[in-house]
């Protein structure tokens, strides 16, 4: 936990980010990379050569200018912050960036989203989440505190999600948090018998660490949708953040599939951290 990126849009879910990551970094003393992107329109992207090279420019230094002044924050003072601007279009470019600069965590400010809008738009979140190599931190409210004491971490416990929950273990290990494993059993086609599920998982611990004592915490929950079962059981624990693994999927076989993980970042009140399934 030495280097987070934070994406910024100047909004106050973005600020709740940057809040976040703040408390993250002076705890860990990491750095954090303030991202803005840089939308430039078809009308500039449009033109000649010599015209978007100057247009780019004046664009970029204005941002540059409403970043230091958004940036001039009192909680980020004795944090390392580094601005960054790109006149990138899409967010999914956000990984790019981290990657470039070894970043280990994403933070991002989300309000949610449902209905028409959330099918067919999407948020910038859930591009960042869909696309992202690294684990990404999305929070909701502004944080009075950030605790990571108790995670629940929700998986199917298939084969792929094996390097997920390492690195869900391995994370959460350095921020000290107990990880509560949970298991969401849902009626129709998915559903199995308690020997089925118990089956499932010790294959799933075998096969990550070898420690089949931990079968025993695992927690197997019934519930009509696994985003319910998940929210559900995080909301009468008491959990302080939830992680699940995400597929990542792209174009229409996102659009037929959807992803449980971007259900969860969206709807859940709760810090979510997402880990890309490879």
């Amino acid at each position: 936990m030495k280097k987070i990126i934070v994406p910024v849009d100047f909004s106050d879910h973005s600020k709740y980010a940057l809040e976040s990551a703040a408390i993250l970094a002076k705890k860990y003393n990491a750095e954090i990379f303030a991202l803005h992107m840089l939308e430039m329109s078809e009308t500039i992207l449009t033109q000649g050569e010599a015209d978007i090279q100057s247009e780019t420019i004046f664009f970029l230094k204005l941002a540059e200018n409403r970043f230091n002044e958004f940036l001039d924050l009192d909680f980020l003072k004795d944090v390392k912050v580094t601005p960054i601007v790109k006149h990138f279009k899409v967010f999914s470019e956000v990984n790019d960036v981290a990657k470039e600069h070894n970043v280990d965590l994403i933070v991002m400010g989300s309000h949610g989203s449902s209905g028409l809008k959330e099918i067919f738009v999407g948020s910038n979140t859930e591009k960042v989440v869909r696309h992202a190599e690294i684990p990404v931190l999305v929070v909701k409210n502004k944080p009075t505190t950030l605790s990571f004491d108790n995670v629940v971490f929700a998986s199917d416990f298939s084969e792929g999600t094996v390097t997920p929950y390492l690195n869900a273990s391995k994370l959460f290990e350095t921020l000290g948090s107990n990880l509560h494993l949970v298991y969401i059993n849902t009626p129709g086609d998915n559903f199995s018998s308690t020997s089925e599920m118990e089956k499932t998982v010790a294959n799933f611990l075998q096969k990550a660490d070898g420690n089949l004592d931990k079968l025993s915490e695992v927690q197997f929950i019934s519930d009509y949708s696994v985003e319910k079962g998940v929210l559900n059981y995080a909301n009468v624990s008491g959990a302080d953040a939830i992680a699940v693994a995400t597929h990542g999927r792209t174009g229409f076989t996102h659009f037929l599939a959807g992803s449980i993980s971007e259900d969860i970042a969206n709807h859940a009140a709760l810090p979510v951290v997402t880990f890309r399934i490879k």
